[in-house]
């Protein structure tokens, strides 16, 4: 590469690291004279990148924002870092997946050989997802346009329970303080403080239809605790905590604590022995809570609270009501097919 061109890309590189560069510390950086920062300024200028000079004692560069993209210079790290942050936007639910593969495509195509094969070294694997989960990017666009201007966002929204005799969802119109837009679980949402509601409410974006023009400026309110990803959090265990469940339990299984572990991410299990451990478990309601330990179909000891007795003694009943309302249909299916095993309890077997 002749010496000017690598000179050139020099420059672009340390101009993209930092917004203002005095010029005589890019003379010191390139070894080259100010004068002739001052001629390869000029060419990259030539070249469609907007580069804006200050002058004074302390007047040097800084790369501005163009109306035309020009082409950008990566290092290695950030070349890699790029096509990961491409594929990964393909699970994101965030409507860009055609448009990120292409993107990658393009990036990859320019790669040099060494990095070509440190991209393709990294799969992907994209499992689907429902199509009424995945939003918008316009819409996207538009909210967090909201939320930098501090403008009242009025849009229609469709919630699940909301529905017409023919099946079809109804729009409710709504006014809302629009505070930031948060990811969880592969899903977009608005965490917003609802105006008509006086309260703070989260809404998913793949749900919502932004109405033009937006309302007028407000003042941010702070969110309760200060934290919006433990608020969020608190929010979706039905807790205005900092996102702590509302409802805490604790049992002990006769399970190893590995196999809980492996299936319960967020218990704190104690190991009682190779086959029997303690968990302590939350959930947003009791009878949710109950639920959540009978799926792991073992024997177990309730350790309290009451309210967790009370859930199970309820489950119980409502269990035995649905069998004894389903004993003729479950007598029919016995008669044409082999009967179920036997699940024998361990505390049957030790007996």
């Amino acid at each position: 590469m002749p010496k000017t061109s690598a000179r050139l890309l020099s420059l672009l590189s340390l101009l993209q690291l930092r917004r203002d560069w005095p010029g005589a510390l890019l003379a010191e950086r390139l070894d080259i004279s100010p004068r002739t920062v001052r001629r390869d300024v000029d060419r990259l200028r030539e070249l469609g990148y907007p580069i804006v000079a200050s002058k004074g004692p302390d007047g040097g560069y800084r790369l501005a924002a163009g109306t035309e993209l020009p082409p950008l210079l990566f290092d290695d790290e950030q070349a890699v870092a790029l096509a990961v942050a491409l594929g990964t936007a393909a699970v994101s639910g965030a409507g860009i997946e055609e448009a990120a593969a292409r993107a990658l495509e393009t990036v990859r195509q320019v790669m040099p050989a060494r990095l070509r094969h440190r991209i393709d070294a990294v799969h992907f694997a994209t499992v689907p997802r429902p199509s009424d989960s995945r939003a918008d990017a316009t819409v996207l666009m538009a909210v967090n346009a909201a939320v930098r201007a501090r403008e009242v966002l009025r849009f229609d929204y469709t919630p699940v329970s909301t529905t017409r005799a023919d099946g079809h969802r109804t729009a409710a119109p709504r006014r809302v303080e629009p505070h930031r837009v948060v990811t969880r679980d592969g899903r977009w949402y608005l965490l917003a403080w609802d105006l008509d509601r006086d309260d703070w409410r989260i809404f998913r974006a793949d749900r919502i239809v932004p109405r033009v023009p937006t309302g007028p400026r407000f003042t941010p309110r702070e969110v309760p605790g200060g934290d919006v990803a433990a608020f969020v959090t608190g929010r979706f265990k039905g807790s205005d905590g900092a996102g702590d469940w509302p409802c805490l339990g604790e049992v002990i299984l006769e399970l190893p604590a590995c196999t809980v572990l492996e299936f319960s991410r967020e218990a704190v299990v104690e190991e009682l022995g190779p086959h029997r451990c303690r968990m302590v478990l939350g959930s947003w309601s009791w009878p949710g809570l109950a639920a959540e330990i009978a799926r792991f179909d073992a024997d177990f000891e309730i350790v309290g609270p009451t309210e967790l007795t009370a859930a199970f003694a309820e489950l119980a009943r409502r269990f035995a009501d649905a069998a004894a309302d389903s004993r003729a249909p479950i007598r029919a299916l016995s008669r044409n097919s082999s009967p179920p095993p036997t699940r024998i309890s361990r505390r049957a077997r030790r007996t």
